[in-house]
């Protein structure tokens, strides 16, 4: 009797358990079609939000942003995205920290110059006083 309901009892937190790992996971995804959209509409409130103050972002070039600096990028029109697609993503939670892994296809018009990028990205977001925010990326050309 005591097994069966040692059993149930088993059975109950690893339910629990697996819906609560959903939630997670549904939330990072939230993020991160709202960081998409908050790029592609150029919103400096909404980037601000979901990106941490210590935000380390890094570009395909080797050059490194802070999030003062991904945001005013940006806002500016000097990384400006007209379309983004991600595609094969990846998520795994450990705790407060989620790894996303991407392929993230774009029409851009930095500058003003028209062009495309296609990019493997790897975002970590963090748990932060309730919320997920973005504290680094970093993105890498995709092979020929």
């Amino acid at each position: 009797m005591k097994n069966k309901y040692f059993l149930i009892a088993v059975l109950m937190i690893l339910i629990c358990n697996s819906s609560f790992s959903q939630s997670k996971l549904q939330d990072v995804e939230n993020a991160i079609a709202q960081l998409r959209v908050a790029m592609i509409d150029a919103d400096s409130v909404k980037l601000m939000q979901l990106t941490s103050p210590q935000l380390s972002y890094g570009h395909s070039s080797g050059k490194i942003d802070n999030q003062q600096d991904f945001v005013s990028k940006i806002v500016s029109g000097k990384s400006d995205f007209i379309t983004m697609e991600l595609q094969n993503q990846t998520i795994t939670i450990a705790g407060k920290t989620a790894v996303v892994r991407h392929k993230l296809d774009a029409t851009i018009n930095d500058n003003g110059k028209p062009g495309e990028v296609h990019l493997l990205v790897l975002l970590i977001w963090q748990k932060q006083h309730g919320d997920w925010k973005l504290l680094a990326r970093q993105a890498v050309k995709q092979p020929q």
